[in-house]
């Protein structure tokens, strides 16, 4: 897995920040499903804040919707 990480292009900061906070929510939450469910939460808030919301998918703002319900209910 930490063999992937060098394809991550960390000088987007938009894509560098869900990736990092990804990959270290995983063994934080002790959860792989909750650390994926932080990326889809994080990627289109750094997207929105970096002025490219029309490149993310409607889709993933769905699972953004369905990840925060989740975690307020947990």
């Amino acid at each position: 897995m930490a063999s992937a990480l060098k394809q991550i292009p960390w000088d987007e900061f938009e894509i560098a920040v869900p990736a990092f906070l990804t990959v270290i929510g995983m063994p934080l939450t002790y959860s792989i499903s909750d650390g994926i469910a932080l990326g889809f939460i994080l990627y289109p808030i750094t997207m929105v804040v970096a002025g490219r919301s029309k490149q993310v998918h409607p889709i993933v703002y769905f699972l953004f919707f369905v990840f925060i319900i989740f975690f307020a209910l947990i």
